[in-house]
């Protein structure tokens, strides 16, 4: 919690739920799923806490914010480099961490600096495999 009062984030009982809700977190949480999960203790807090807090974290570079899902935003408070594993049919997210080597040549890049890259795999995880077989 010390690294976010060095940003200048006023740490309130509602953020420090939110931040305690991502301690550990895999799951890519939607805001919805964190404004229903932190809402049971914070039952008068509303959804745009969660959204004001969701972007400055995302603003200070503590989380990511993931548009792998079309239908909402997803987040993820593991900023380290690292790629993703989508159920095409549940849409869980899992994390690859793995370094895969890509080469874009340069006329590729039209004058782009390349900074780095995020490589998305889709399939079927076991739960939705299992009920396909059912």
């Amino acid at each position: 919690m010390e690294k976010y009062k060095q940003f200048g984030f006023k740490l309130t009982p509602q953020r420090l739920a939110i931040l305690n809700y991502f301690n550990g977190n895999k799951e890519h949480p939607s805001a919805d799923d964190i404004y229903r999960a932190v809402s049971k203790s914070f039952p008068t807090m509303s959804f745009a806490t969660v959204y004001n807090t969701l972007e400055a974290l995302r603003n200070k570079g503590n989380v990511l914010e993931l548009t792998i899902d079309p239908n909402k935003k997803r987040y993820d408070p593991n900023t380290m480099p690292h790629h993703h594993l989508i159920c095409v049919k549940c849409k869980r997210i899992i994390d690859i961490h793995k370094e895969f080597s890509v080469s874009v040549s340069e006329d590729m890049t039209q004058g782009f600096d390349l900074i780095g890259n995020h490589i998305e795999f889709y399939g079927v995880c076991p739960k939705c495999k299992s009920i396909a077989l059912s």
